[in-house]
């Protein structure tokens, strides 16, 4: 069953230009069991709702998981940008990375 649609959600499109980014953050365990676009755009639904980690929509894969690639894409990189602030300024959401950067209390 294919999830709704949010204002926040990017195109598959602005999606695959940072897809590669973002799988090189993962950790190889096991099979992915979630569409990392669908982890994405649930990342950006909390960024730009501000919702709890709890609020995650029906549609989206758990919260858990979801804070789980957040933490990954987190990752302080010595003297790099977090990889999820890369990937919000190459998908345009500057509004995103200005929340980003309230959520996690920096600058």
């Amino acid at each position: 069953m294919a999830r709704p649609e949010f204002a926040s959600d990017v195109s598959r499109e602005e999606f695959e230009s940072v897809r590669g980014m973002l799988e090189a953050a993962r950790r190889r365990t096991r099979p992915r069991k979630h569409d990392l676009y669908d982890v994405f755009c649930a990342v950006l639904y909390l960024l730009e709702t501000g919702s709890a980690w709890r609020g995650v929509p029906a549609g989206f894969p758990p919260w858990r998981t979801v804070h789980e690639y957040f933490t990954q894409w987190t990752a302080l990189r010595p003297g790099e940008p977090m990889l999820l602030e890369a990937a919000l300024e190459r998908v345009g959401r500057p509004a995103a990375v200005a929340a980003l950067h309230k959520m996690l209390g920096r600058r």
